[in-house]
Order: C-alpha cells, then sequence, then structure tokens
C-alpha cells in the first residue's frame, strides 16, 4: 500500500495569501462568510483552505483568485502588491 504523505507549502513571502486576509478584513468580511459565497458560486474551498492560503500554507487555485477578486470587488494588482 502506497502512502504519500502531505507536505505543507510554506510561502514566507505569502504575498497574495496576506493581501486577501488584509483586505476582507478591511471589507468587515470573515473567512466563513467568504467562503460561503464562493461556495454559491461553485468554487470548490473550504475555510480550512482559506485559513491556509492566507498563512501561506497552501497555494491558490486560479479559479479560488478569480473569485475572491470579484467578491472582494478589487483588482489583481491589490492582489499582488507587496505591503
Amino acid at each position: 500500500m502506497l502512502i504519500l504523505r502531505e507536505e505543507k507549502i510554506i510561502d514566507n513571502d505569502n504575498i497574495i495569501g496576506s493581501n486577501i486576509r488584509r483586505i476582507r478584513l478591511e471589507k468587515g468580511i470573515g473567512q466563513t462568510e467568504l467562503v460561503k459565497q464562493l461556495q454559491l458560486m461553485d468554487v470548490d474551498i473550504t475555510r480550512e483552505t482559506l485559513v491556509k492560503i492566507e498563512s501561506g500554507k497552501q497555494h491558490i487555485k486560479l479559479e479560488q483568485l478569480k473569485y475572491i477578486k470579484k467578491l472582494l470587488n478589487i483588482s489583481y494588482e491589490l492582489l499582488i502588491e507587496e505591503k
């Protein structure tokens, strides 16, 4: 039996994840609410996944990024700029 271990992806710069968290908090949107809205748009994401993305332990998928951008009503530039 083959057992694959899950490797954690640590992105020390974590620019996109930290920007998502900062902007989400500035707009007063909780993680649960953001995930709920994304799921209503058929985006494959859980709160646990969002926590990992925001903390730099998981890379974000393009579909997730696209709809987070849409829901937060921001540009891609705001998501990738260094603060």
